[in-house]
């Protein structure tokens, strides 16, 4: 295996603008970004060719939703560059700053609470995009989920959105069934039937929807759609499982303030080298908590 033969300052350039080497040669990787894992036939085909005309003819496929065309030389870096822009293709997604954004198909899917591939394009053009020039202390990742279901893994971010419906309940209307329809719905067993009425455990309940509209008496008819937001995630070496803040969010726009000034706060709060995990630790949820709430 030849060894790397640009120099370091080369190396962490193209580095910044989404180029990964190939370990022990003068090739790279090239991350491709996608707006939460949706690319059209027409960027496909691009990046295809791109794999076959610069690369070794191989895609893949990353957990943060890029797409990585590996074996390119150094010096046809600006080149692949120029060819997968036609298609409005970019590379990037490295360095202390905010990251592309995941999402899972959560408008799509039948438990979907949210339009998720909508809310994830529009934190991407407004913090990836628009937060390019904020530097932070470390990378930020940001992960917006359909529902409860949790596949997208929004808690393991350092900010994690999760799609709610909050069932309103009409008591008034339970006929204390023997066989209750929103007992049976219930996916985690909080909702159940006590002295001829219908309760749900609200500190139990995940908001998941899934028991509106289930009774034919119309006990639960609707849900409060909502934002929940979970702060101080992160995977890999160190595992710290995101908190949730204590408000749901009734607007996308005071979701969208809070993940802005979550990333202001890690900006202005946190210490050079530590993810947001760290700088919550260090500070106190609480007060993390605090300043992010506060109008």
């Amino acid at each position: 295996m030849s060894a790397l033969t640009i120099s370091k300052e080369d190396e962490k350039r193209v580095k910044g603008m989404g180029f990964l080497n190939n370990r022990g040669t003068d090739l790279f990787s090239a991350r491709v970004l996608t707006v939460n894992g949706k690319v059209t036939a027409a960027q496909h085909h691009c990046m295809a060719d791109a794999a076959e005309k610069f690369g070794n003819g191989n895609l893949l496929y990353t957990t943060r939703l890029s797409v990585e065309i590996q074996g390119i030389p150094y010096d046809k870096i600006e080149e692949f560059q120029e060819f997968i822009a036609k298609e409005g293709l970019v590379t990037g997604g490295t360095g202390a700053k905010v990251r592309p954004v995941v999402s899972c198909k959560g408008t799509t899917c039948q438990y979907g609470l949210l339009d998720s591939y909508a809310l994830s394009e529009e934190i991407y053009r407004r913090f990836y995009e628009g937060f390019q020039d904020v530097a932070l202390p470390h990378k930020f990742k940001i992960a917006v989920g359909g529902c409860p279901n949790n596949c997208v893994k929004p808690n393991l971010n350092d900010v994690g959105i999760i799609g709610q419906r909050i069932p309103e309940v009409n008591s008034e209307l339970c006929k204390g069934c023997k066989k209750c329809a929103i007992e049976a719905a219930c996916p985690n067993g909080v909702a159940k039937v006590v002295d001829g009425k219908i309760t749900i455990d609200e500190m139990q309940c995940r908001h998941c929807g899934r028991c509106v509209g289930k009774c034919p008496f119309h006990t639960i008819a609707n849900g409060i759609y909502g934002y929940k937001i979970y702060i101080g995630g992160r995977w890999g070496k160190k595992i710290s499982r995101g908190k949730s803040l204590s408000k749901i969010f009734a607007s996308k726009e005071e979701a969208l303030n809070v993940i802005e000034k979550a990333i202001l706060f890690f900006r202005d709060n946190g210490l050079k080298g530590e993810r947001f995990a760290e700088t919550i630790e260090r500070i106190g949820f609480e007060n993390v908590e605090k300043a992010l709430l506060q109008d």
